[in-house]
């Protein structure tokens, strides 16, 4: 009632809107910060001019209690608009700032709370309706309650602690450099409790990973079993980025190796292929190589947990020689005009951690257990042979005698050992799925790159050297005339597996062109060639499309993350309703309903008695 008698007095005297800062106790006012009244006010005021504030407008606390009149501040300045603000939502602030209460009930003076004033206008004032007080912002609204900054989402993601068991300091140097500043180390949140309570084992047992992955390539985990990280959301890209990447650098710098054949061959002059093709495809090998070489260094220092679970992975180990095979490459590829001659030093350098690999696999191959060969058995197996063959070409191109034949004698036992095994691909043996056909062309390489490299042992395109290179022919057409068997399936980098085996066989072509020179070795030259070109174009164009254009090239990799320990077995009720014959049907029903075959009468069990 009374604020309305100042209102009033206010419009009589002027049109002009009283001002509504000045220098006075919030609390003096009833009302203050009130929406109705704020609308009230504004909807009667002319934003024209302004005015001082009258003295018969204001009344003190002072006043009201009988002390002494305080003086009155007049201010000339324009149009004041009062915000309203909801309160802070930040508990501790609220608890922690002294509220001035605008009900006049409990005001306060001086600092201290006047429990004795009584509001003179409580009888006559309106019911009390819903206020917003405008409060002022905190200084610590970034902070959460533990005092921590608060990171906005996508900062927060590289905060996981989830990941920390496969840091290579696994979060340990955080936590003493916060130590030393003096801070409190934060308490573990729920998310990081989980993380930190699944510790993994310095060394995971190969057991593990037959127990807990399936499929052919060890790469789908069971569904009784669980991962270490965090499966619902993207893992950083260092964790996601796999040993197989390399294989992009194997189809790339065999390329400038090809080329280097058709500039240089007899047999083929009359194409007219520029050196600088060579030297240009060089060029990009060598670029492409330091890239994922130095990304995947970047794994090894930060993650490198995830690298040597890759290392103990039964068939990603193969994947260990591509980087070498890839360097390799590079020295077959090296233009003329770069060097005519590499130092024997550069071959010793390339072949000893390829030894020391082939020492350690082929031991287990023979020794048994887990990692014996019947049951690692893959096309992927090829990396760990080839690589000798490659050797061996090297070798013998720097004019080296004894080296090339050792590794060229190793290469092909083990080779022979792995194609008969590959070929009859015992029961216990799973097949491989669509994903995975493209490996079936590394059949195609070892025979390739052995032709060239005994060839160039015996100084000839002797009557050995052939036997591989039409052994390489055959498998070459019998899979290339399957189309049905490499289509309907999505891409990914083991698609790359084509590249390498198809330049491989392109260049064997075009030394067997030199020795035998007529039509149909030279045709048959050009369009191995070709296909090998864009073959390895297509896949370039598809590859950086989905890296960098659908970003789905690097999926999170399952096969490095099982858990150290075993599943809790399942009750006995479970295995009973589970291992009826009824669920057995349905499961060889739909095992076999897939098949290429479509043998549904494979799927129909009979009851026995």
């Amino acid at each position: 009632m009374e604020n309305e008698i100042h209102l009033g007095i206010a419009q009589q005297d002027s049109p002009e809107v009283p001002s509504l800062i000045r220098y006075i106790s919030s609390n003096e006012v009833a009302g203050f910060d009130d929406i109705k009244l704020a609308n009230f006010i504004i909807d009667h005021c002319q934003p024209s001019e302004s005015q001082s504030l009258s003295p018969s407008t204001t009344v003190s606390v002072s006043e009201k209690q009988g002390d002494e009149t305080e003086p009155i501040y007049h201010h000339q300045r324009g149009r004041s608009i009062s915000i309203s603000m909801p309160p802070s939502p930040v508990g501790v602030h609220l608890q922690k700032t002294r509220r001035v209460l605008f009900s006049g009930e409990t005001i306060f003076k001086d600092g201290i709370a006047d429990s004795s004033f009584v509001s003179k206008t409580a009888g006559s004032d309106p019911p009390k309706q819903l206020k917003h007080h405008s409060q002022p912002m905190p200084t610590n609204a970034a902070y959460d309650k533990d005092g921590q900054f608060a990171y906005h989402q996508s900062i927060k993601r590289l905060k996981d602690k989830r990941f920390d068991s496969f840091k290579t300091w696994s979060g340990k140097l955080e936590r003493q450099i916060t130590l030393l500043r003096g801070k409190p180390t934060p308490e573990a949140g729920p998310e990081e409790d989980t993380g930190r309570s699944r510790e993994v084992e310095i060394n995971l047992p190969v057991d593990r990973y037959f127990d807990a992955l399936e499929g052919p390539e060890l790469e789908t985990l069971k569904a009784s079993e669980e991962v270490v990280l965090p499966n619902d959301k993207t893992w950083p890209f260092l964790l996601r980025y796999p040993i197989s990447s390399f294989g992009i650098c194997l189809g790339v710098s065999s390329q400038a190796i090809m080329w280097k054949a058709l500039a240089t061959s007899a047999s083929t002059k009359f194409l007219h292929i520029s050196p600088a093709v060579n030297l240009f495809l060089w060029c990009i090998s060598i670029a492409l190589t330091a890239t994922v070489a130095s990304i995947y260094l970047l794994k090894v220092i930060l993650y490198f947990e995830a690298v040597r679970r890759e290392y103990y992975h039964p068939i990603r180990i193969n994947f260990f020689f591509a980087p070498w095979i890839a360097l390799l490459f590079l020295a077959l590829g090296v233009p003329p005009s770069v060097a005519n001659n590499l130092p024997p030093a550069l071959w010793y350098f390339l072949m000893i951690p390829i030894f020391c690999l082939e020492v350690k696999i082929y031991g287990q191959w023979m020794s048994g257990g887990h990692r014996r060969l019947s049951k690692v058995a893959n096309p992927s197996n090829h990396l760990s042979v080839v690589g000798n063959f490659v050797g061996a070409l090297l070798g013998a191109s720097m004019g080296l005698k004894e080296g090339p034949i050792f590794f060229f004698s190793v290469g092909l036992a083990h080779y022979l050992v792995l194609f008969v095994t590959l070929y009859q691909r015992l029961p216990t043996n799973d097949t491989l799925p669509k994903d995975l056909h493209p490996v079936f062309f590394l059949f195609v390489a070892v025979p390739s790159v052995a032709s060239m490299a005994w060839a160039k042992i015996q100084g000839t395109f002797d009557y050995g050297s052939r036997i591989t290179y039409f052994i390489a022919l055959f498998l070459y057409l019998s899979l290339g005339v399957r189309l049905n068997f490499f289509r309907g399936f999505k891409f990914s980098l083991a698609w790359w597996a084509y590249t390498f085996p198809m330049t491989g066989a392109a260049i064997a072509t075009i030394r067997y062109s030199n020795e035998v020179p007529c039509v149909v070795t030279q045709v048959l030259s050009v369009i191995l060639s070709a296909a090998a070109t864009l073959t390895v174009m297509g896949l370039l164009i598809t590859t950086i499309l989905h890296a960098f254009v659908l970003r789905d090239l690097f999926p999170n990799d399952i096969a490095i993350a099982i858990s150290d320990k075993k599943p809790k077995p399942l009750g006995k009720w479970f295995h009973l309703r589970h291992g009826s014959s009824d669920s057995r049907d349905i499961e060889n029903f739909l095992k076999f309903a897939g098949s290429v075959g479509n043998d549904l009468e494979a799927s129909q069990n009979i009851p026995s008695s």
